[in-house]
């Protein structure tokens, strides 16, 4: 019987709900990869907006830039530096997650990919030391406010899914998957695919997404980076374009 806890019909509050169902770390992972969950990654197009414009993506190729990406960009900088920081975290090691951090932002070479990893990691620390309430969240945004670290949105990411106890390849499979949804999103704004294809879309990504998952987890702090350079310059593109939807 609960005492003095819950609301005032006596319905136990959601931390025990979780915590005697075991979804704790489920339902972390469905809040910090719903689109409501204002980090502001889905504002976001993941230089799909600079293809778009230079008309080299159409409908027909769409998928296939997003496996691209998952596999040879996202996937072994955001996604690998995100389980770094998570065990990281996990280990009790906020020295590593700062090299990870300063690692990971020296890889983005653009200075809007730059701008957005750090202002959607930010946001994401920020709100996340509110609803969360873990003392790891709150020490790492107040080294990002000092600026003694970038404050990355994978290394923000992975350090709150350690500190909630979101085990590592499932925070890997979930942040890659808000990846596909935010990127998903975008085309559909940029009328490259329908809400229907854009489902199809995401299930499609499933599969690479694991592979992308396995090869994050298998990787150390020297194979964080990208190899995506048409997605560089489609970038360096996009920020000196006259009109945009997207911040990247």
């Amino acid at each position: 019987m609960y005492r003095n806890e819950g609301d005032s019909a006596g319905h136990p509050p959601p931390a025990m709900i979780a915590a005697a169902t075991g979804l704790g770390p489920l339902l972390v992972s469905l809040q910090l990869t719903d689109s409501a969950f204002p980090s502001g990654f889905y504002t976001l197009s993941h230089s799909l907006e600079g293809f778009a414009q230079a008309g080299a993506v159409d409908a027909a190729t769409v998928e296939q830039l997003l496996h691209d990406l998952l596999l040879h960009g996202v996937g072994p900088a955001d996604a690998t530096a995100l389980a770094l920081a998570h065990r990281a975290t996990a280990a009790g090691d906020p020295a590593a997650v700062v090299r990870i951090d300063e690692h990971l932002f020296a890889t983005k070479l653009g200075r809007e990919m730059r701008q957005a990893a750090t202002r959607t990691g930010r946001q994401l620390l920020d709100l996340g030391q509110e609803v969360f309430d873990r003392p790891e969240i709150s020490e790492y945004f107040g080294r990002v406010v000092r600026r003694e670290t970038p404050g990355t949105q994978a290394v923000a990411a992975g350090l709150i899914y350690a500190a909630t106890g979101v085990p590592v390849r499932q925070a890997v499979a979930s942040d890659l998957f808000a990846f596909c949804v935010s990127f998903a999103g975008a085309a559909l704004r940029l009328r490259l695919t329908d809400h229907r294809s854009a489902q199809t879309l995401l299930r499609g990504a499933a599969p690479v997404i694991e592979e992308a998952v396995e090869a994050a987890l298998r990787r150390e702090l020297d194979d964080v980076g990208a190899t995506v350079f048409a997605s560089d310059i489609m970038s360096g593109r996009h920020e000196r374009a006259e009109a945009r939807l997207f911040a990247s």
